[in-house]
């Protein structure tokens, strides 16, 4: 199969698997967006080997149609700390950190343009499924500021960390500050727990949940710093902005040009 033949054999599939996925997903787009609402919608739950084979087959396709950033290709802004400007679900590192809900199932908005939505479509999914079970198992939402461990899947990280920021709906409190550096710690206590020795983090809370971008960003560095001399862990991390805003401000909180 090349890629519009894996297409259209996945959207048949899932609109076979959930036909009310129809009345949720504006079947009129292009087939990639069609594909990608359709992944977006489904709830989780098992596929067959065959769906799972060519979704895969799909999924690293487009992987490598965008290409993979290395790690080991990144130069330090400071020693074991980097900033890297681009999509964090082509980088190529131990972990990533996914900024998610605190149902911890991904986004189910079609085509959305969060990080949590980009990180299930392009993981697959099995993600879905794997963050179901961990929910299952808890038997309740996930707290603010804590921290869940998933494979990658599809991607080509190793490992997903799940945290829930804290949501600002007016002003920043000293319990916002105190959740979002939990954020950090905890992601950066679990990675250490599995051994991972490097982890890239998002901009935790500055997108849908509002935590202003500079003492967001103000938080995650001080944060990652105090960890690194608190444990003197040799984890490197990685500070993954997508937009020019967030990479200036940590340019310039770390020094890089």
């Amino acid at each position: 199969m090349n890629q519009t033949e894996r297409r259209a054999y996945l959207i048949e599939k899932l609109l076979d698997e959930n036909p009310d996925a129809r009345f949720a997903v504006d079947l009129r787009q292009e087939p990639r967006r069609v594909l990608r609402s359709l992944l977006n919608v489904r709830p989780p739950m098992p596929a067959d080997p065959e769906f799972l084979q060519v979704q895969d087959a799909y999924l690293q396709e487009e992987l490598c149609r965008k290409g993979i950033t290395d790690v080991g290709s990144l130069t330090p802004a400071e020693p074991g700390i980097y900033l890297w400007k681009g999509d964090i679900t082509t980088l190529r590192c131990d972990g990533i950190v996914n900024a998610a809900n605190d149902r911890l199932l991904g986004c189910f908005c079609p085509c959305h343009g969060c990080i949590d939505n980009a990180i299930h479509t392009f993981a697959g999914v099995q993600l879905r499924l794997a963050c179901a079970e961990l929910m299952a198992e808890q038997g309740g939402r996930e707290p603010t500021g804590q921290a869940k461990i998933t494979e990658a899947y599809n991607l080509p990280c190793r490992y997903v960390l799940h945290t829930v920021g804290p949501i600002v709906n007016g002003p920043l409190t000293d319990r916002h500050r105190a959740a979002l550096a939990g954020c950090y710690r905890s992601c950066l206590q679990l990675a250490d727990r599995h051994g991972l020795q490097s982890i890239a983090f998002c901009c935790i809370s500055t997108g849908e949940f509002h935590f202003p971008n500079r003492e967001a960003a103000v938080i995650a560095v001080e944060t990652v710093r105090a960890y690194r001399r608190e444990t003197a862990s040799g984890m490197q991390v990685i500070f993954d902005v997508f937009g020019e805003k967030d990479d200036e401000i940590y340019a310039e909180l770390l020094g890089a040009d």
